[in-house]
């Protein structure tokens, strides 16, 4: 099978493996077709928004990826699969991702930068990190943009998490509060029924009560049959 071709937006070199500069080509996503014997792939200062499932799958021998300066906004799971075993460096930086799904990094092993994003801190943010080996370099420079609690706004994700605060128990916390307020809505609803019904019983009993008044009594209607007896 033939090698595949460069691919024309972008420039190769073949230094002990292909390295494919990619950089500041206005791209919109990940070019298809590279070479299966990239070792470097650099794709920052494009206007990538979003990473998708098996972009790089062919590429075995990749070891380092360059995803900085994009807008990438979303990663799929599997985005990565392919490249897990061999991959050493992924820089993400500065782009406009505020989460990810939980086995993004699923077995990857490389040195991840994901400094200055719009971060927001919460349990599935944090369950993604604890699974990475995040560049020592930028670690502090991953910052909470928004947060569970506002107090954290700002801060370095890593020393929010190392001051001890987890945010999964905020998550736990919020859920509770959400099903107490179900449950408390649920009790209103049907105390407002049995009220409801009680008045309208009640109401039905009066009603039959004054009904049962207005009838004529029962010696009343003797008394006038034993006049009508007389006058026979």
């Amino acid at each position: 099978m033939a090698a595949r071709a460069c691919p024309k937006v972008c420039h190769c070199t073949d230094r002990s493996g292909v390295v494919v500069q990619c950089t500041s080509r206005n791209l919109e996503s990940v070019p298809t077709n590279l070479p299966e014997d990239t070792v470097v792939l650099l794709l920052s200062s494009n206007r990538i928004r979003r990473i998708t499932q098996e972009a790089f799958t062919d590429l075995h021998r990749l070891r380092e990826l360059d995803l900085s300066h994009n807008a990438i906004e979303s990663v799929e799971v599997g985005a990565f699969q392919g490249i897990s075993e061999n991959l050493r460096i992924l820089d993400l930086s500065n782009n406009h991702l505020s989460g990810l799904p939980k086995d993004t990094f699923a077995k990857l092993h490389a040195r991840i930068r994901l400094s200055h994003n719009p971060w927001h801190c919460e349990c599935s943010l944090q369950e993604v990190l604890r699974e990475l080996r995040l560049d020592p370099e930028t670690v502090n420079e991953v910052s909470c943009s928004t947060a569970v609690q506002e107090e954290y706004v700002g801060q370095s994700v890593i020393q929010v998490l190392d001051s001890g605060i987890n945010f999964c128990n905020f998550h736990h916390k919020t859920t509770d509060v959400a099903m107490f307020v179900a449950m408390f809505g649920w009790f209103s609803m049907v105390t407002a029924y049995i009220i409801y019904y009680i008045k309208h019983n009640q109401e039905d009993a009066r009603r039959h009560m004054e009904y049962l008044k207005s009838l004529p009594s029962s010696a009343h209607i003797a008394k006038d049959c034993d006049t009508a007896s007389s006058a026979l």
